[in-house]
């Protein structure tokens, strides 16, 4: 066999899809670890994408993905944040993972310094080090799970590139708010930072839920349509930013993904018509029942949005322990040191029947009493 490259050496199996693997084995295990949307696509999407490959749309679209939907995009990132971005500056990817690939293919060269918002997306530090970049974690547990702009500067070498948030947050549900981005926005121009701003979960927001975009003109926004339209699986999503960036990211595309999946692009100009609003309110009324339930037992992080809440294992156990116990009761939830460098929490998602929710909580409470 040959020998493996260094870079795949950098990156460990992730811990999520360990769990997966194991909800397999399990006999109708109360699945709470699953980060999906549990509602069907809309019918409008669905049909569609049937139209698109009944009108023989299944062909390679160009790189930068079809110019209905990038125009699309345009006009709805203007509405929502008010940066109004130039047909140029945009890119049509694969799922916002696939923004991330590109985007820190483009950036990151050997040795380049990635300040990391802890807790994180489990995909962040393992992407930065497969590109030779050092991932640098900025401590956020006791600031309520919102970087804080002192804090950010003081980790800043001259080997920084650049800064990579998520809001709202997975696994925390963390929005951060209009201070906290134009802190952070003032640091990174000052020191010259380039910012990605993951805001994959935008369509779950339950408080108000601001872009970077509207404090830094040059941050990289990754958005997508997998979470909000339960189109996981269909790898949509899509980057704007500055436009030499984007060019860079679009040359990368040329030689690794080629183009987004064309049936995915043609339904995603469907999703105007989809009214989200049932779905936003079913959810919000499932963090506030999973919330409700636990809040007695458990130390929460504030669940502003995304559809996860990040709690902090009781009686002196590290997250990794109760999870383990938890599984032993037939109950899948994710260790927190997959999404952190510390192992006090776990994360639930409650994109389940709220029965589920409910038998979830039931042995969670009976965990905590020991």
């Amino acid at each position: 066999m040959a020998k493996l490259s260094s870079r795949v050496g950098r990156i460990d199996a992730s811990g999520i899809r360990k769990v997966f693997d194991l909800a397999k084995s399990l006999k109708d295990p109360i699945n709470l670890s699953i980060g999906q949307p549990d509602f069907a696509v809309p019918g409008e999407v669905k049909q569609a994408a049937i139209a698109a490959i009944n009108a023989g749309k299944n062909t390679y679209t160009q790189t930068q993905g079809i110019p209905e939907l990038r125009d699309l995009l345009l006009v709805d990132e203007a509405a929502y944040h008010g940066r109004r971005y130039g047909t140029e500056e945009i890119l049509i990817t694969s799922g916002v993972s696939g923004g991330l690939f590109l985007a820190l293919c483009a950036l990151v060269d050997d040795g380049d310094e990635v300040i990391i918002p802890d807790p994180y997306f489990v995909m962040y530090k393992h992407l930065v080090r497969l590109f030779g970049g050092v991932p640098v974690y900025l401590d956020t547990y006791d600031t309520g799970f919102a970087p804080a702009a002192d804090r950010l500067e003081n980790l800043i070498t001259p080997r920084t590139k650049l800064l990579l948030l998520n809001s709202p947050a997975n696994p925390t549900g963390r929005i951060l708010a209009r201070d906290h981005l134009r802190a952070l926005a003032a640091v990174s121009a000052k020191h010259g930072l380039a910012v990605i701003s993951d805001e994959i979960y935008r369509g779950f927001a339950y408080v108000d839920c601001p872009s970077m975009a509207e404090f830094l003109p040059d941050a990289l926004v990754l958005g997508g349509h997998s979470k909000t339209y339960a189109m996981t699986g269909w790898r949509l999503g899509y980057a704007c930013g500055p436009k030499d960036l984007i060019q860079a990211m679009t040359k990368v595309q040329q030689y690794s993904f080629v183009c987004a999946p064309s049936i995915a692009q043609y339904a995603a100009l469907a999703c105007p018509q989809v009214d989200l609003k049932p779905n936003l309110d079913a959810y919000r009324a499932k963090r506030d029942l999973i919330a409700g339930l636990l809040a007695p037992a458990y130390e929460l992080a504030p669940p502003d949005g995304a559809f996860y809440l990040w709690a902090k294992a009781p009686r002196g156990l590290s997250g990794d322990e109760l999870v383990t116990q938890a599984i032993a009761r037939n109950l899948l939830i994710i260790p927190g040191s997959v999404f952190s460098e510390r192992a006090s929490h776990f994360r639930i998602c409650y994109t389940v029947p709220d029965d589920k929710l409910r038998a979830g909580a039931e042995v969670l409470l009976a965990l905590a009493k020991g």
